[in-house]
């Protein structure tokens, strides 16, 4: 192990120091404009499959400085090509989409737009999850990689992707072509800012990085009745309240504690009238696993508590609670150990060591992974963390053990500056690396 690590480092530490140097000195000189377009980005946000205007400035920016560029992959995607002589293939995404929140930041530029989603809510629009912090460096590393091209050789696909906040974006892209129409990548990378680091601050980490999302729907059913006269009844509320409470047990007593589970009860909904029992009640569920033999544990072991719930209460086989897990589903973000072990080290040679650090997983969702899962055997990926939170901020609440506003809250404001400069530095960085000429 230790002779394949150092390999791995050897490998990884072959660009110079110069140009790293060179590359955040001008960053440094870009970013009052990138600034710009970042609160641009904030304070036009738009929804999932709907990101038209910012789908358009980034291929606008792309075609600027040579990129063959196409849009509408995957409803609202943007692939910019730019092939640049023999070599690797190495994807570089950003994500697009806002989030149904109305902001709350106070910020100078904050959202007001309003929208929509494809489910029929209509809402405010924010970007409470970064994402107009990814574009702006995703602009940032397009005009870098273009300018510097005589530093590598191959083939750069620079993605805009739709729709990762409903986990359907991806598998969009690559359902619309993606590797088929365009340059099939050897590599893909990307980044998301992190409420837990400090700004600036890259994290890494091999293997599962981010977690199955399942959306699962229980319909809970009994027989209705006048409130005063309960013994006439099968309580719905009675039988869902009873699952909720057991469902607890799944991940307490079922699922080993190195085996991350979550098992959440977002809604619950059932009766109109203080004294009416009714015929059902609505669950809605939120699961969140590891693997997929243990993603299936998770879902059966719901669909058994239910079932089980539903006997004790003396239903009969016709109205057993069903089960409904809404598909497709958002699978388990996967960093290629060796190739994330040998972006740290990379990373921590150019950017510093204090800068770069490994993280733990995390039970969030990400799309990011479909475009590995795509073809696992030959398509090496990464997903980094870049801190956006400052570090007084993160210090004071550690000493006081306060809460600091989290991703998708509507007081999320990330230090966008330190953001996108660092997101795009290791962008730069690790492509010139892959890419580096012979």
């Amino acid at each position: 192990m230790k002779s394949l690590l150092a390999a791995v480092s050897a490998l990884a530490l072959t660009a110079s120091p110069a140009q790293a140097d060179a590359i955040s000195d001008t960053i440094t000189r870009d970013l009052p404009g990138l600034m710009e377009i970042y609160r641009d980005f904030h304070a036009n946000p738009e929804l999932s499959f709907q990101e038209v205007r910012s789908a358009a400035r980034l291929a606008a920016e792309a075609r600027k400085v040579g990129f063959e560029v196409t849009e509408k992959v995957g409803k609202t995607g943007v692939v910019a090509v730019m092939r640049n002589g023999a070599g690797p293939v190495v994807l570089i995404r950003a994500d697009m989409d806002g989030l149904p929140v109305i902001e709350q930041t106070g910020l100078a530029y904050a959202s007001k737009a309003r929208g929509t989603s494809t489910a029929g809510v209509e809402s405010g629009i924010v970007h409470a999850c970064g994402h107009d912090t990814h574009m702006t460096a995703w602009i940032e590393v397009a005009r870098l990689m273009a300018t510097n091209r005589k530093m590598w050789s191959g083939t750069l696909v620079m993605v805009g992707q739709p729709a990762e906040e409903v986990g359907l974006g991806a598998r969009a892209m690559l359902a619309d072509g993606l590797y088929t129409r365009f340059p099939k990548p050897d590599y893909a990378i990307a980044f998301h800012d992190s409420g837990d680091l400090a700004g600036g601050v890259i994290g890494t980490l091999p293997g599962y990085s981010f977690a199955n999302v399942d959306s699962v729907d229980l319909t809970v059913r009994g027989l209705g009745g006048h409130g005063a006269y309960p013994q006439t009844t099968k309580d719905p509320i009675v039988l869902a309240s009873a699952i909720v409470t057991r469902l607890q047990t799944l991940v307490s007593r079922e699922m080993s504690p190195f085996e991350p589970s979550v098992v959440t009860v977002g809604s619950f909904h059932a009766g109109a009238k203080h004294n009416i029992i009714p015929d059902e009640a609505q669950l809605q569920l939120t699961v969140r696993s590891y693997g997929d033999a243990h993603r299936q544990r998770l879902l059966d072991g719901i669909a058994r508590i239910a079932k089980g719930e539903g006997i004790a209460a003396g239903l009969p086989e016709e109205r057993m609670p069903t089960m409904l897990v809404r598909e497709p589903h958002t699978r388990a973000t996967w960093n290629t150990p060796d190739f994330t072990r040998r972006i740290h080290a990379l990373l921590a040679q150019k950017l510093g060591t204090g800068r770069v650090v490994e993280t733990t997983p995390t039970m969030a969702g990400e799309d990011f992974g479909e475009f590995g899962l795509a073809d696992s055997a030959n398509i090496q990926t990464t997903i980094l963390w870049v801190g956006a939170r400052r570090a007084e901020e993160l210090e004071k609440a550690r000493k006081e053990g306060t809460a600091l506003p989290s991703l998708h809250s509507p007081f999320f404001a990330p230090e966008a500056d330190k953001v996108i400069a660092a997101g795009a530095e290791a962008l730069v960085v690790s492509a010139l690396d892959l890419m580096q000429k012979k």
